[in-house]
């Protein structure tokens, strides 16, 4: 019943959206040649139904930010602007420039993400980086943790580019501004043997619930808190967990800024930032 009501209201937006579709603005020009591709992302983006991550799924909301960041565009996906530069965007990595969002699409756009994270890269190339000398640690203060988990330590470097990172936010987005809660940190640098024994502890270190070998060793991930659905955690990983949270303000600020930074994302994972830049020596206490 919940699906054929979904299908229906999705309908009812795409039409909705095809009577406004030649309205004036940047993110309408080009309609003649993109707006039949528009309008089928305007509906993939709400019902597609796949399983990017192993789970089903209903519609990429969740990833849209991050898209549209990679399309260098801020118009929404029901756009002929977001149809072109989807087009080149496949054209440039060997797909048929369709203009249509689908599954092969995300593979490459999650591709691209992930090679942009080192810790990743190693782990492809079968290492598990060690985490850094104590002395290149540095402590939080109270203010910029999360009260749900509380941590202390990140790389001293890396603590500077998150502090710079909020003071940026605040500054530049209302939403950030007015609640201190926001891109507070949740989880920092865990020690190895600490995680091992919890793995052990609550043998959940399956590579989805938590990873055997956690970026957060080194020192250089970060999960802040960008709000939470009614009734779920801050790290829920449903889909629509993390919907709510791409949808916010402060994540999507996050999607197009981070980067400014230093901190690239981690796609499945909202909440989850990682500093890609080597260690600076003039950190050094």
């Amino acid at each position: 019943m919940w699906r054929s009501l979904f299908a229906f209201l999705s309908v009812c937006f795409v039409l909705t959206f095809a009577g406004g579709a030649r309205a004036a603005g940047p993110c309408h020009t080009n309609a003649d040649g993109w707006q039949a591709q528009g309008l089928a992302n305007a509906a993939s983006a709400y019902g597609m139904e796949w399983a990017p991550f192993g789970a089903a799924e209903w519609g990429w909301q969740a990833y849209l930010p991050l898209i549209q960041r990679e399309l260098h565009t801020a118009c929404g996906p029901g756009t002929p602007i977001f149809a072109s530069q989807l087009a080149g965007f496949q054209q440039t990595h060997g797909l048929a420039p369709t203009g249509l969002f689908d599954a092969a699409t995300f593979q490459v756009f999650r591709g691209l993400w992930q090679e942009r994270r080192p810790f990743v890269m190693a782990r492809v190339g079968g290492a598990c980086p060690e985490p850094p000398p104590i002395n290149q640690l540095g402590y939080l203060v109270t203010e910029e943790e999360h009260a749900d988990r509380l941590t202390r330590l990140l790389r001293r470097d890396v603590l500077d580019a998150y502090r710079r990172l909020v003071a940026a936010a605040r500054a530049e987005v209302p939403e950030v501004g007015a609640d201190p809660e926001l891109l507070q940190i949740f989880s920092g640098f865990r020690d190895p043997e600490a995680d091992a024994a919890r793995c052990a502890q609550q043998g959940n270190c399956d590579g989805l619930r938590r990873a055997v070998c956690s970026p957060h060793r080194t020192g250089t991930a970060v999960d802040l808190y960008v709000g939470q659905a009614p009734g779920l955690g801050v790290d829920s990983t449903t889909p629509a967990s993390r919907e709510y949270m791409a949808r916010s303000a402060t994540y999507r600020w996050l999607a197009t800024n981070a980067g400014r930074f230093g901190f690239v994302p981690y796609v499945y994972e909202p909440w989850h930032w990682e500093y890609v830049k080597p260690w600076d020596p003039s950190f050094a206490p």
